[in-house]
């Protein structure tokens, strides 16, 4: 029982429940829509490209705004930026649904509805990130509070494919745009009721474009925040389009169903699951930088074992594997990444990490849907997974100079080191 309230510390943060509660029920509607789409594009065409074109078009906003995002987050009110992207992500499922069932679908229509709640993502992702240092009081909590964000996202990510399947199966797409446009509800009115203490925010009057470059300078003058998130570029771009291609495997691979797409991302859903549970049970960063090499090889060998399996069973026990190391190496990023930083410049860097954890998949979804098209795609997935493992190896190798270069900095006066820097230190990963 004591081991289960540590898991769980900050849910004893009243505005952390309300979000906890009212995310876990969007969520699940949000992987409604996840499964449902896809299945329906590749239903109507058959195109493996296109697949890779949705996903290009649903995140290529994520690439291109979430660092201008990442300013305004950092000098506007946080929640409500967080009920206008909730307002307008709910309007786009239901115009989904509305399209469906009215017999007025189509495939640039689709392409279209995926651009915009692009844009809406580029600024609700990292302003949930940031949110989260707004409802945990205490800064010892933060990591714990990132870790049960996870195991939210990735409870709904069992659960909403899951049912996803079976709805498809049983009512059509339609029923799962319905159901996640309602779901929006639940978090919109956790964000009212919140009661949110406002933090100090010194606004400054310069222009976005100077906010952007003080955030990029900040970043790129921290050593620790440049390692983990080249790192994370990297298993991005190379590992993560593997979603899109989820249709084709349960279809043209495993000849199955929506049942089987289900189970599929289920799968990577218990894995991914497992891994926050793991990390919600840890306190402190201390080991974190192993934990993050490590975690990206067991991602990489998990994709390649993927993609050369031809059973169900192995391959779904793949799918809990790559779950896990995806969710350990983000989540451990993002706790390393919000322990460390500045609150001032908190939104620009957690919109830097937005970039690199989803901004470059839109890239790598649109080369792998090409990819896919020539090569095929078991191939193409194998391709993915055998670049992140390098990267997670170099990354390894590449920790002990991290460690000394930052053990050197630390022996440097104060003014010569900022805070942040002497805590970020390798060091003490």
């Amino acid at each position: 029982m004591d081991s289960l309230r540590f898991i769980g510390r900050a849910l004893r943060y009243r505005n952390y429940r309300l979000f906890f509660a009212g995310q876990s029920v969007s969520l699940i509607g949000t992987w409604l829509q996840q499964t449902a789409l896809p299945w329906l594009v590749y239903r109507l065409t058959s195109s493996v490209f296109l697949l890779g074109v949705v996903g290009f078009l649903s995140q290529i906003p994520t690439f291109l705004l979430t660092p201008l995002a990442g300013v305004l987050i950092d000098r506007l009110d946080r929640r409500r930026i967080l009920m206008i992207t909730q307002i307008a992500a709910m309007l786009q499922a239901l115009l989904l649904w509305l399209l469906l069932v009215s017999h007025h679908m189509s495939i640039p229509a689709v392409l279209i509805l995926s651009f915009l709640l692009g844009v809406v993502n580029a600024f609700d992702i990292p302003a949930r990130q940031a949110f989260v240092i707004d409802m945990v009081e205490h800064k010892e909590d933060l990591g714990n509070a990132i870790a049960l964000n996870s195991s939210m996202v990735h409870a709904a990510r069992l659960i909403g494919p899951t049912i996803a399947g079976v709805l498809i199966g049983f009512a059509g797409e339609a029923s799962c745009f319905l159901l996640n446009g309602l779901s929006f509800l639940a978090v919109i009115v956790s964000l009212m009721k919140m009661r949110i203490r406002q933090r100090p925010r010194a606004f400054k009057q310069d222009s976005l474009w100077q906010g952007l470059k003080e955030g990029i300078r900040y970043v790129s003058s921290h050593i620790p925040m440049k390692a983990v998130l080249a790192l994370l570029t990297i298993v991005s771009l190379t590992g993560m389009p593997y979603m899109v291609f989820m249709p084709v495997f349960a279809r043209d691979i495993f000849y199955g169903t929506s049942y089987t797409l289900g189970f599929l991302i289920g799968a990577s859903g218990l894995g991914a699951l497992g891994g926050a549970v793991y990390l919600a049970s840890r306190g402190g960063i201390k080991g974190f930088g192993r934990m993050i090499a490590g975690a990206s090889a067991l991602f990489g060998l998990g994709l390649m074992a993927f993609a050369l399996s031809k059973t169900l069973w192995l391959s779904w026990g793949c799918m809990v594997l790559v779950g896990f190391g995806m969710m350990v190496q983000f989540a451990a990023t993002n706790t390393v990444l919000q322990t460390i930083v500045e609150d001032s410049k908190r939104g620009r860097v957690m919109s830097l990490y937005t970039v690199a954890f989803m901004g470059t998949t839109p890239l790598g979804s649109l080369i792998e849907g090409w990819m896919a098209h020539r090569l095929g795609v078991p191939i193409t997935i194998f391709a993915g997974g055998l670049i992140c493992l390098i990267a997670s190896l170099g990354f390894a190798r590449y920790l002990p100079y991290l460690r000394e270069v930052m053990s050197a900095s630390a022996t440097m006066s104060q003014g010569e080191i900022s805070p942040s820097q002497r805590l970020g230190g390798l060091q003490q990963l």
